[in-house]
């Protein structure tokens, strides 16, 4: 469960580098609000990461073993470009700032697909909801400490400075990379790369509803991933500081999260995933709404604090949720090829849909772009109808 909580840490910390800190600092330079919503296209690496991910299952390197080896390789390649991306200029040399945004995300998008296989291979079934859980509590503070931390640090020192300072806390990840245990290698998995390509989609798509399920991870969270692609500047917008944004909005809110994975999983003990799914993903649709009301406010710190609160609660809740879901529908002989291939259709809103975003918001204007972000979870909601209606739990 350590294992799990800080190969979380280590996966949470780059995302926010190339996203929100990355947008801030753009901001801060100068840069349109299109070109920043259409620069969530750097995280492309995401969104098709299953693509190489046969390579990670079929293939070991000379050290550390099957997962260890290509982890560790995967880790130190992203803190050499976390390093790089700080010394670029986003101003002046846009397009060698989009490059190394691009490497960042590769390799990080590349520690995802080991750390996922890891937890998957290491935890029995039964530990799958708690180890997810705890993997969860580690992603959100990497993530608090590169938005939060990174935001705070930046009033006080250059943005060279903060990204230096990340890619030395991803060092903490290699030492546990090194003295964790490598997981026992299951029978039956692939011995060529024809094999780890095609027996993973086959095993998948031979299931009931198996494209069902890829358009529900597609779509569930596709609001509450809009909403989160542009709150950085529109935090900025409505006038608030950027250590108000990382002392309120990040850590002061980041006490959601985490007692929202917490409660998610006593909830799906009590209801299970599938009942769990639909008050979550209600709950999510509500804290965008918030969003909106934010809008109109103005700077008010207290509200700020309640929407982020509350906004981070219902998203720690689906989140646990969410991974869980995917996890138990993976089979142990192809994990890496299959977790990826979910977690790629979870991520092209991210990618996709967030590149618009900027475009969006400059025409609706910041009330408008919201209630539109709140009215795209309703597909996702809607599509548990097909494989996951409510169940009526007997007493």
């Amino acid at each position: 469960m350590l294992v799990a909580f800080i190969m979380g840490f280590a996966c949470g910390l780059p995302l926010r580098l190339t996203m929100g800190v990355l947008q801030a600092w753009m901001k801060e330079d100068g840069v349109s609000l299109t070109v920043i919503g259409l620069f969530s296209l750097v995280q492309i690496p995401y969104a098709w990461k299953f693509l190489w991910a046969p390579v990670l299952d079929c293939y070991t390197l000379p050290f550390l073993g099957r997962r260890r080896g290509w982890l560790l390789s995967a880790q130190i390649a992203l803190i050499a470009a976390i390093a790089c991306l700080g010394l670029s200029d986003p101003k002046n040399h846009f397009n060698i700032t989009v490059i190394l945004a691009i490497i960042v995300a590769f390799f990080s998008a590349t520690q995802d697909i080991v750390v996922d296989a890891y937890r998957r291979e290491d935890l029995a079934d039964e530990e799958l909801g708690l180890g997810s859980s705890m993997y969860m509590y580690g992603y959100q503070l990497g993530t608090l400490l590169a938005y939060g931390g990174g935001l705070i640090m930046a009033d006080y020192m250059t943005w060279t400075s903060v990204y230096m300072i990340m890619s030395a806390c991803m060092l903490p990840c290699i030492l546990t990379t090194l003295l964790c245990p490598e997981p026992v290698i299951p029978d039956g998995t692939p011995k060529t790369i024809k094999q780890a390509v095609f027996d993973p989609l086959s095993d998948y798509f031979r299931r009931s509803g198996a494209l069902w399920v890829l358009a529900f991870i597609f779509f569930y969270k596709i609001g509450d991933t809009m909403a989160g692609a542009m709150t950085t500047p529109f935090y900025l917008d409505v006038g608030f500081s950027k250590s108000q944004i990382g002392a309120v909005a990040k850590i002061f809110g980041a006490w959601g999260i985490f007692a929202g994975a917490f409660v998610g999983g006593l909830i799906m003990l009590r209801l299970g995933i599938n009942n769990s799914l639909w008050i979550f993903g209600i709950l999510q649709a509500v804290s965008t709404a918030c969003f909106a009301i934010l809008a109109v406010s103005g700077p008010n710190a207290a509200l700020l604090a309640g929407v982020v609160s509350f906004e981070n609660l219902t998203s720690g809740m689906g989140s646990a949720a969410f991974i869980a879901f995917m996890a138990s529908i993976t089979n142990k002989r192809f994990t890496a090829t299959q977790y990826a291939l979910l977690t790629s259709f979870m991520a092209f809103p991210r990618v996709v849909a967030s590149a618009p975003t900027g475009i969006l918001a400059k025409g609706l204007g910041w009330e408008g772009f919201y209630i539109l972000c709140t009215l795209a979870a309703i597909p996702g909601i809607l599509l548990l109808l097909k494989f996951a209606p409510w169940e009526i739990k007997k007493a």
